[in-house]
Order: C-alpha cells, then sequence, then structure tokens
C-alpha cells in the first residue's frame, strides 16, 4: 500500500500577514480631491510663499542703488527675535487667552447646559439671542462696544467718566469683553449640539438612581462633551493669537492700542512700511507658535483622558 503526500493548498496569507484593504479607494480619493486642492491652493501654497519670502532680504548698491531681492538666510528671523515689540504683543494675547478663553467656554457650556435642561422653558428664543452676537460683524461690534466705553459718545458716561475701560490697564479688557460676547454663542451651539447626542436612556438610568438635574450635568453631560470643549478651547486659541480686528479698530478710541499692540497687528503694520519680507517672518514665526500652542494643548487633554 502506498501512501501520497500532497502540499496543503494555499487559502492565503498567514492571518499574521494579512493585509487589510481598503476597499472604493478611487471613490475616496475622487471626494478628497476638492479638498485637497482647496486645501493646497488656499493653506499651504500661502505658508510655502510666505516662508519663502521670509528667506529674502532687500540689498541695494550705495544709497540710492536699485534695491534688489537677494536670499538672506535667516537673516530676517534674527530681527524677528530681537524686535522686542513682537514678543511683547505675544506676551500680551497670550495674558488674553489664558484669561479670557476659560471664562468664555465657561459660559458657553453653562448656556448650552441651560438649553439642553428640561427645566428651562422658550429654549428656542435663548438659543437664537444667545447666538445672534455671533451673526454681528466683529468690526460692527468693536465700534459699538467702543462707543460704549468712550465717555465722549457713552450714554453711561456715569460710568465711563469714573472708570477708564479705554486706559491702558483696562483696554485690554475691553476687548477681550467684545470677543466674549460675539464667540460665546458660537462655542455654545458646538457644546449644545454635543449634548444633544448624547443618548437620552442615560439620563433615565441616573434619575433612576435619583441622581438630580446638577448631578446629570456633572457626571453625564460635562464628561461625555469633553471632546467638544476641547475643539472649542483650540479654537480659541488659534483666534486669540490671530486677533486683528477687534485691537484694530479700538485704536480709534483709545491712544493705548498701538499698531503692535498683537502680533497680526504688528505683521500688517511691517507689511504696510512697506517691509513684506520682515513680515513674512513674522508670520511664518506666529503660524509656528500657534501649532506648537494648540497642537500641545490637544495632546496634553488626549493625555490627561488616557491617564483618567
Amino acid at each position: 500500500m502506498t501512501t501520497t503526500l500532497t502540499a496543503p493548498a494555499k487559502t492565503g496569507a498567514a492571518p499574521g500577514r494579512r493585509r487589510s484593504r481598503i476597499p472604493h479607494k478611487g471613490a475616496i480619493a475622487f471626494l478628497f480631491l476638492p479638498f485637497g486642492v482647496l486645501f493646497a491652493l488656499f493653506y499651504v501654497a500661502p505658508i510655502a510663499y510666505a516662508f519663502w519670502q521670509s528667506l529674502l532680504v532687500v540689498r541695494r548698491e550705495g544709497t540710492f542703488g536699485k534695491a534688489e531681492l537677494v536670499f538672506g538666510g535667516f537673516a530676517q528671523y534674527v530681527q524677528v527675535f530681537q524686535d522686542s515689540a513682537f514678543w511683547n504683543s505675544m506676551g500680551r494675547m497670550l495674558l488674553f487667552g489664558v484669561v479670557q478663553v476659560p471664562i468664555m467656554l465657561g459660559l458657553a457650556l453653562l448656556f448650552a447646559l441651560l438649553l439642553d435642561s428640561p427645566l428651562v422653558k422658550g429654549k428656542r428664543f435663548f438659543r437664537l439671542a444667545f447666538f445672534v452676537p455671533y451673526a454681528v460683524p466683529g468690526v460692527i461690534a468693536a465700534i459699538m462696544w467702543g462707543s460704549l466705553f468712550s465717555p465722549n459718545l457713552s450714554p453711561f458716561t456715569a460710568i465711563t467718566k469714573n472708570i477708564d475701560f479705554l486706559g491702558a490697564d483696562l483696554v485690554l479688557w475691553s476687548i477681550a469683553n467684545v470677543v466674549t460676547w460675539v464667540y460665546v454663542g458660537y462655542n455654545m451651539l458646538i457644546i449644545y449640539s454635543s449634548l444633544l447626542s448624547i443618548p437620552t436612556e442615560l439620563y433615565e438610568a441616573a434619575r433612576l438612581d435619583g441622581a438630580g438635574q446638577w448631578r446629570i450635568a456633572w457626571s453625564i453631560k460635562i464628561p461625555l462633551v469633553r471632546p467638544a470643549i476641547v475643539m472649542t478651547a483650540i479654537f480659541s486659541i488659534i483666534g486669540t493669537l490671530q486677533l486683528l480686528a477687534e485691537p484694530q479698530v479700538f485704536r480709534s478710541f483709545s491712544s493705548a492700542v498701538a499698531s503692535t499692540f498683537t502680533p497680526n497687528m504688528t505683521v500688517f503694520a511691517t507689511a504696510s512700511i512697506p517691509n513684506t519680507n520682515l513680515a513674512a517672518a513674522f508670520s511664518v514665526v506666529l503660524a509656528v507658535t500657534t501649532f506648537v500652542l494648540s497642537f500641545g494643548f490637544m495632546k496634553y487633554m488626549q493625555r490627561k483622558e488616557q491617564n483618567a
């Protein structure tokens, strides 16, 4: 009797080496293409162009010689790191963000929780009322609040003549008031949308266990909307370092707001000289700082959640 040995049929690669296949790659690429093109044209390309411009310097032959752009390496960045006005504006905006952003997001969370509470009546009215300030352009809001803070224009002269809202000590916080008034409603809608996605079964189970509205908000709602709060915080950090319209308008009301009051105002003033190459270097440093702070905050919150 003879025995024939046959090799086992190949049924595919070993389970540990099997590669996952993504179906419909062509459809995914097609849907991603419009975003990718616009992102490259209006985000990546301007940043690359600004970086290239920041590496150029203006050279002249003699006092009245023809100006020409030549490659200067990191000479513009040396000026950036030696510019005290720019770094003072960065520090001013960091102080602004440390104080204003938590207050704004705290109010946004409070309003979102009130709108989500079953005890509050007239939710449609309050939702619209909280959001309406965001529909007002920042320039118009700054003009309105600047007029209210000005002793010569405000109808509340009894207050504005005794408290100098536009002086060097308070003008930063007057601008913070404008930013808070405008953006609380926007952040509230993001958090409120996240609250609406929480399954109602969780609330019913909590009520059966005897939890009240305060306990439900603290133990269920706030932890589950934490990703939305982190997202609004990242948006707020980015917006703080890019602040321009409100302080620019306040310059017409207060002499305490200089042309270098914020980093973006410093960039604008430098480009108006004109010194576009140095302004480009300011912009690149500002962009890198914004990325480091926002990305660092996001990673910190992710690590904190993992350790919790």
